[in-house]
């Protein structure tokens, strides 16, 4: 089998080339250069009448009146030509008279002039569709057909003796304009070895105008007149890369008859005998002549069968296929290149010399063994990583690497690892294990095993790495993701992490878990007085005492800014949990040693307990944050205990607060007026606006429910402004209705902490057009603990308007004597727990005595709140009080009802209702 084998490709080969048919592409090819090579001129005997550029230029945009080409006609039978063809379509009617020219013209000349008839494809796909000539044209010349094949390739090299159009058989027209008989003969190759300018062409203008020269040419000759212009576009690609136009494709058709150069292939029967010649020879040669004469017997022959088949084509309408010759001898150099080149050692040698580059180039180590387990290869990697040059390892055990295990186990095996390999997609199986360095340090290595059969038996492979700084840094990231960076202590997932431990235990053995939350009390202040650095180490001396508190018996962790946490197993304390709580919080009693600084912090301490407290890490970190808030707002310095309705009362708190935001888009707000009077006669000074909650469901809710809500929620601006805006305009209403009621607003710490309040105000007070003496406002005392230099010239401001300003409930408050002589008032509220008793309780009369004696000597009015009899009232004016409010005047009340019971006449006095 092997002696046949190159006879087989060849003969494959062949049968491949048949079947694509890509020997045509070859055939074509070779033809065309045998024409490259040869040339010959044209008989002279076609002359071409060309519609050529200049004669457009003359004449004018063709189409041109049938009436020149009967002129033509005339010109051409006077000067003797022989035979006269049209290669113009003559298909449609023109100008009548034109048309009529030209029949007169045709019928002239005898009817020996020959109009082209062709084939044109349809836009839509269908039939072709004939043109041919008018019947009047037709009654009176030659018909041709003038349609020529375009191949594959693009270009035309045969032409058709005669075409069938319809029912009738109709010649072409080099066939007519020769005389030859049109047959049913196949196409014959046109001759181009025959050149194209030889051809002799005169302007279809000058042939017009009769010029002596022009005519003289065309006596005797067969005459083709066609479009040759490159405007018109009959233009034809042939062989070796040339454009010819219509007329000339024609005339070298015409050349090749009258020159008898008809080309025709020759039978397939020779070219079989000369590929039996081919094989013959190569298989009696094949081994016992040496290759280089086969190659030379080879190229020999193909080079002589292609001179003579030059030669034969030049000397005869001959074309000798040679294209399955040519491929089949080097169908045989290829086979015999593969017969002599050892592929196999070949490759094997590209391949050595392939991966000899990539291992030395290779940034990780690379080391190979054979199957006895010593070094065969080890590249620059390995040297950098280990420390070995590749002289001290070549040819040692690969166990020399590793360094013996701590714990006393074997050795990675190369042997088990790689043969591990070959059964895993992918081929490789990555292991790490303990690498030794030249100077005896030990370090975690990756190795990525494989193995295959080598020419000298099964080997081995390794791609190793030094992780050592990848583990560190793995190392590291875990650490990070489990501990705060400030303090060493757990972070939040680590400690969720450990709780949900801690519960999964305590579900299979019960018991309870503990979670402190813990909050440093006025924490902000010492970042604020001693900057960010000293916080850092408060908060690491924190961190530090409650590692120390613990003793490892819990895991601490720092939650946020500073708030801490530690979850504890309560039967490791040996102490109820309250008093594990109240000894953490003593713990910090005792300073906190930072540097040269000493800090006493206290701790608020929020406890929750597994499972009364929650069900999960996430419930008992949401609970000891809830009972933590309570601790800082009750019980400061201490712990507090999460229970049920610590949650309930916050999620009252949210239910309100959701329920005061759809008031306020509803509108269920509303005003009430108490009014407030001079004491001395009863008559009304004015009134103060106090918020109603008109509830859907409820009715009327009390103040006391829902305002603590709304000054501590993002509501609280936004239902100010809408008070003081509905005051100020009811204020007005009665203004313009003639009663000067001065009314009383009620300031809202946000509104002061958002904004310019006293731009605000002016601003209320342009829109509505209020009178600003006819608005008073009511702060309490403890507003100006917040930032008291801008509320101070905030509410400069706002009395440089004209607008009252009092202090409400005066002596409940955080504010020094000192405030009555820096701030700007028009007056004082005593508050109603000073008036209430009054009469029965001394110490309250001294204080709203000096207070009303106070207040007179700084130039304040005074108002007394919560009067409810005539006694208070009569006692009030006899310590020289001049205002007050209270039920004993009136109660809150619509501004309706306001109106009708103090607006409608004139009072005289006010008694009781």
């Amino acid at each position: 089998m092997k002696r046949y084998r190159p006879h087989i490709l060849v003969v494959i080969a062949l049968a491949i080339v048949l079947s694509t048919g890509w020997h045509g592409a070859l055939r074509n090819a070779l033809t065309d250069l045998r024409f490259a090579w040869q040339s010959r001129d044209a008989s002279g005997n076609v002359v071409v009448v060309a519609i050529d550029a200049a004669s457009i230029d003359q004449i004018g945009v063709w189409p041109w009146p049938r009436q020149l080409h009967a002129e033509l006609l005339h010109r051409l039978e006077a000067a003797g030509a022989a035979d006269i063809a049209f290669d113009v379509d003559f298909s449609t009617p023109s100008d009548p008279a034109s048309d009529e020219a030209l029949v007169k013209a045709l019928r002239e000349v005898g009817g020996s002039t020959i109009l082209p008839s062709f084939k044109q494809p349809t836009p839509n796909g269908g039939a072709a569709h004939v043109n041919r000539p008018l019947k009047p044209f037709a009654n009176q010349s030659w018909p041709a057909v003038v349609n020529v094949a375009v191949e594959s390739d693009g270009l035309v090299r045969r032409y058709p003796l005669a075409e069938r159009l319809g029912d009738a058989l109709m010649p072409s027209m080099a066939v007519v304009l020769a005389g030859q008989d049109a047959n049913r003969r196949p196409p014959f190759l046109i001759d181009f070895s025959i050149v194209a300018t030889s051809i002799p062409s005169v302007s279809y203008v000058d042939v017009l105008r009769g010029d002596t020269a022009v005519l003289d040419r065309l006596r005797n000759r067969k005459i083709i007149v066609g479009a040759t212009a490159l405007e018109l576009g009959d233009r034809f690609s042939v062989p070796n890369g040339k454009i010819v136009s219509g007329p000339v494709l024609q005339a070298l058709a015409a050349e090749s008859i009258l020159q008898g150069r008809m080309l025709r292939w020759t039978s397939d029967i020779g070219m079989i005998l000369g590929l039996g010649v081919i094989c013959l020879l190569m298989l009696y040669s094949w081994r016992r002549v040496a290759p280089g004469i086969r190659v030379a017997v080879l190229i020999a022959f193909g080079a002589a069968v292609e001179l003579v088949a030059a030669l034969v084509q030049a000397r005869w309408p001959l074309v000798i296929d040679t294209s399955l010759f040519h491929i089949a001898i080097i169908a045989y150099l290829t086979a015999i290149a593969l017969d002599e080149i050892d592929f196999r050692s070949l490759l094997g040698r590209i391949a050595e010399s392939r991966f000899h580059r990539i291992a030395m180039s290779l940034g990780d180590g690379l080391v190979c063994t054979d199957e006895d387990h010593r070094i065969t290869v080890w590249n620059p990697g390995a040297s950098a990583i280990f420390g070995f040059t590749p002289a001290e390892m070549i040819g040692r055990p690969f166990g020399t690497l590793c360094a013996v295990p701590a714990d006393g186990d074997a050795r990675p095996s190369m042997h088990d690892a790689a043969h591990q390999a070959l059964l895993v997609p992918g081929g490789a199986v990555v292991i790490e294990f303990e690498g030794r360095r030249k100077n005896g340090e030990t370090f975690p290595v990756e190795a990525s095993f494989s193995g295959w059969q080598g020419t000298d038996g099964f080997q081995y492979g390794a791609i190793l790495r030094d992780i050592s700084v990848r583990k560190r840094e793995a190392e590291r990231v875990k650490y990070l993701a489990e501990h705060d960076v400030l303090t060493g202590l757990a972070n939040r997932n680590a400690l969720h992490a450990g709780l949900a431990g801690m519960i999964a235990d305590a579900d299979r053995k019960p018991r309870e878990i503990a979670l402190l939350v813990i909050g440093l009390d006025g924490f902000q202040q010492i970042n604020n007085m001693l900057g960010h650095s000293a916080g850092d180490r408060v908060l690491r001396a924190v961190a530090e005492r409650l590692r120390i508190e613990v003793d490892g018996k819990a895991v601490v962790a720092r939650l946020s800014g500073d708030e801490f946490a530690i979850a504890l197993d309560c039967a490791e304390t040996g102490d109820p949990i309250a008093a594990f709580a109240e000894r953490i919080a003593h713990a910090f009693e005792a300073p906190l040693a930072t540097g040269t600084r000493q800090h006493r912090v206290r701790i608020s301490i929020g406890v929750a307990v597994y499972p009364e407290g929650g069900h999960n890490a996430d419930d008992l970190l949401s609970n000891g944050h809830l009972a933590l808030s309570r601790a800082k707002a009750t019980r400061r310095g201490s712990h507090v205990l999460f229970e049920a309705a610590i949650r309930q009362e916050l999620e009252n708190r949210l239910t309100l607060e959701s329920e005061l935001a759809l008031a306020a888009d509803r509108g269920e707000f509303e005003l009430f007026y108490q009014p407030q009077v001079r004491l001395i006669d009863g008559s009304l000074v004015g009134a103060e606006a106090l918020i109603r909650w008109r509830h859907p469901v409820r009715g009327y809710v009390s103040p006391a429910e829902f305002m603590p809500v709304v000054n501590t929620s993002a509501l609280s601006e936004r239902i100010a402004n809408w008070v003081m805006e509905t005051a100020c305009r009811q204020a007005r209403a009665w203004e313009l209705s003639g009663n000067g009621v001065r009314v009383a607003i009620n300031l809202s710490p946000s509104q002061l902490q958002s904004g310019d309040l006293a731009h605000a105000v002016a601003a209320l007070l342009d829109a509505t057009g209020l009178s600003p003496s006819l608005l008073e406002i009511e702060v309490t005392e403890d507003i100006l603990l917040h930032d008291e230099s801008r509320v101070l010239d905030m509410f400069k401001r706002i009395q440089q308007l004209g607008v009252r300003v009092l202090f409400d409930d005066f002596g409940t408050g955080y504010a020094s004597l000192s405030y009555l002589k820096k701030f700007p008032l028009d007056g004082l509220k005593i508050d109603r727990s000073f008036v209430f008793d009054l009469l029965a309780n001394s110490d309250d009369a001294a204080i709203v005595g000096s207070t009303i004696g106070l207040s007179k000597q700084l130039g304040l009015t005074v108002v007394a709140e919560g009067i409810e009899n005539r006694a208070t009232a009569d006692f009030l004016v006899s310590m020289g009080c001049e205002e007050g409010q209270g039920y004993f005047f009136g109660r809150p009340m619509p501004a309706e009802a306001f109106e009708t019971q103090f607006l409608a006449a004139e009072l005289g006095a006010v008694s009781a209702a």
